[in-house]
């Protein structure tokens, strides 16, 4: 039985993308300086039903080509099932080939007398099958739905350097993790030409003692929050996506400068 008073505490209002919404980018690495294309990522918004109840899958893919496959091979697929009125994480996958390593998280969410459990399974790059379980008393996300989450926060309740606390878990650990707000860039897409008005939000964690920030995104600043532009910064360098095409979007893009 789900627990609708923590949906709420939890949960955001979806209102900016609908099931049919596809996101196309083009991967590039940074090669001895240069910028190279190496692959692609898709981002799909579909329309399911899990356990009996109405609900968003969204997928995302990304592959690499042969040039990055010479440097560090990627082949990765997450999906996110959440509820479909406030995005609330229902179950997650990842299988990831990275480098020589193939591996899968499962998480599975319920959520008893208001807390948030997690039904935890990986499969090592050895076969070995890992269960754990674990119950918190707040809010847990996963990779994906954090992005999700993130594409409906009110810009206008934002300030520049705020923390918007964002603790995630894979199938291994919790990790201390949150958005920092960076504010708003004109941004032209070098993949479309086009140019537009954004938001943008760097993604850290800390393990270790040591903070990392691993991501930076930069979403249109209009109703939809697209991202038009991520940087990755991985262990085996830099990274970025750019926006390529873009399908069955829900509002009018209002950002784009002309």
């Amino acid at each position: 039985m789900l627990n609708t008073q923590l949906f709420a505490q939890c949960g955001i209002d979806n209102k900016a993308f609908n099931p049919g919404e596809k996101l196309d980018y083009t991967l590039y690495f940074n090669w001895q300086f240069v910028w190279v294309k190496v692959g692609t990522a898709t981002m799909h918004t579909t329309k399911t039903n899990y356990q009996g109840q109405n609900a968003l899958k969204a997928t995302l893919i990304t592959r690499g080509n042969s040039k990055l496959d010479g440097v560090f091979m990627m082949r990765d697929t997450l999906v996110s099932i959440c509820t479909e009125d406030n995005l609330q994480p229902i179950y997650h996958r990842k299988g990831a080939l990275e480098g020589k390593r193939y591996y899968v998280d499962e998480l599975w969410y319920t959520y008893p007398h208001g807390n948030c459990h997690l039904k935890m399974h990986r499969i090592t790059h050895h076969g070995e099958h890992q269960w754990q379980e674990k119950e918190y008393a707040s809010c847990i996300y996963d990779m994906m739905s954090i992005f999700l989450r993130a594409r409906n926060f009110d810009p206008s309740a934002l300030k520049k350097g705020d923390i918007i606390p964002l603790p995630i878990s894979d199938a291994k650990h919790l990790i201390n993790s949150w958005l920092e707000f960076r504010g708003r860039e004109n941004f032209k897409v070098s993949t479309t030409k086009e140019k537009f008005r954004t938001l943008v939000f760097s993604f850290y964690e800390r393990e270790d003692n040591k903070t990392k920030e691993l991501l930076r995104f930069y979403v249109t600043d209009d109703q939809n929050h697209i991202p038009v532009r991520l940087d990755m910064f991985l262990s085996f360098g830099s990274a970025k996506a750019f926006l390529n095409s873009y399908e069955g979007v829900r509002s009018e893009m209002t950002s784009k400068i002309k």
